[in-house]
């Protein structure tokens, strides 16, 4: 029976990854050099110093493993109040302080910059009955300290202890200290690495904590999850060209280097809610979120499907999204035929859940009836 929960912060409730690529690729732009994302892939669970030495080998900068620690924490310091949760995150805080489930933050970040971000998020630091730096313990992960001071501080045992990790350096941490771990990859196209986890999931939203003796969620309805609404427009513009021809279901897609911001946000799935266009009216729309693993995409996309017959195709039309509900992590399947079905089905739980009182009342939104003057997020 597990009884308690120690979250990592990076890249498992904080969308940390935006804020490390903005600045580092500013800084790098002093030396001449071009900030790679694969480089970003490779700090992930790191400790600071750890990092550090391996933008250094990477780059090949003129400086010491101090020297460029010194430069470069006070501009991500200056960063953290504009770091957002992570889909899920404030939820399942929540959800676990409410019902009285003892929770603890684990982090290679030193405790001061963890207190420091946590900050800006209204209601976290109280709902931590134990806060572990790195610089806490001798070693970070993945070294079990972190995890096994953090289940000392809760005067629990580690075989007490669910763990929630993004990182695999921290998922190893977590199963080397005894303890439960569910991890929740936070690089792309990698949960096949994480296959000695207790269970991997796509984000936090996918978390069933009845699964682990802990309280389950009660806010499903009808299969799906709301969430806080998501506004998206622009222009139609030829997709794949499979939706119609390889798929028989028609996607109105939007070009996903105009919202980079608004993916790199949000977690892949398959979401729904309302579309408007601008000469046709509002109608029911079921999305996808994410890189399709079928086709395996090399970008992440939105490919919304407008459940309403149409006898023409609307090209270049302003599209409207308003997105309210959440209904599964994206998946690969073993046919085409079984891609479809599941596209049908989600399909008709989007149409069965948009007649609901909480997400009808999203039909009349002001933003499904006048134009957007650019691609944003209001969530």
């Amino acid at each position: 029976m597990l009884s308690h929960v120690i979250l990592d912060l990076d890249g498992t409730l904080l969308n940390t990854d935006g804020i490390v690529n903005d600045v580092l690729k500013g800084f790098l732009l002093k030396y001449n050099k071009q900030w790679n994302t694969k480089v970003a892939h490779k700090l992930v669970g790191k400790t600071p110093r750890e990092a550090a030495t391996i933008v250094l080998e990477d780059y090949g900068l003129p400086l010491s493993v101090e020297e460029l620690m010194d430069m470069i924490t006070p501009l991500f310091s200056d960063q953290w109040c504009n770091i957002k949760a992570l889909p899920g995150a404030n939820r399942l805080i929540k959800h676990l302080s409410s019902n009285g489930v003892p929770m603890a933050l684990a982090s290679n970040s030193p405790k001061l910059n963890i207190e420091a971000k946590i900050s800006y998020h209204h209601g976290w630091k109280e709902s931590f009955s134990a806060i572990v730096g790195g610089d806490e313990v001798i070693k970070g992960k993945p070294s079990p300290e972190i995890f096994l001071e953090a289940a000392k501080r809760m005067n629990t045992e580690p075989s007490n202890c669910l763990v929630i990790e993004d990182s695999l350096p921290g998922v190893m941490a977590a199963k080397n200290a005894g303890m439960s771990v569910v991890a929740v990859p936070s690089i792309p196209k990698q949960a096949d690495r994480y296959s000695f986890a207790d269970e991997v999931i796509n984000s936090l939203l996918d978390l069933h904590p009845e699964k682990w003796s802990l309280p389950p969620f009660n806010d499903w309805i009808e299969n799906t999850l709301p969430i806080e609404p998501l506004y998206i427009g622009g222009p139609v513009i030829k997709g794949f060209g499979r939706g119609s021809k390889v798929l028989g279901i028609p996607t109105a897609n939007l070009a996903a280097h105009d919202f980079s911001a608004i993916l790199s946000e949000h977690t892949s799935g398959v979401y729904f809610g309302w579309a408007g266009l601008s000469t046709r009216g509002v109608f029911k729309m079921v999305m996808s979120v994410g890189w399709n693993p079928y086709f395996d995409n090399t970008e992440k996309t939105i490919e919304p499907w407008l459940l309403h017959k149409f006898d023409e195709d609307f090209y270049g039309e302003e599209l409207r999204l308003l997105v309210v509900g959440y209904i599964r992590p994206e998946a690969n399947f073993p046919s085409l035929e079984s891609l479809i079905a599941r596209i049908h089905e989600d399909g008709k739980i989007a149409e069965k859940a948009l007649d609901l009182p909480i997400y009808a009342a999203y039909k009349n939104s002001p933003c499904l009836a006048s134009s957007l003057q650019q691609p944003n997020s209001n969530s």
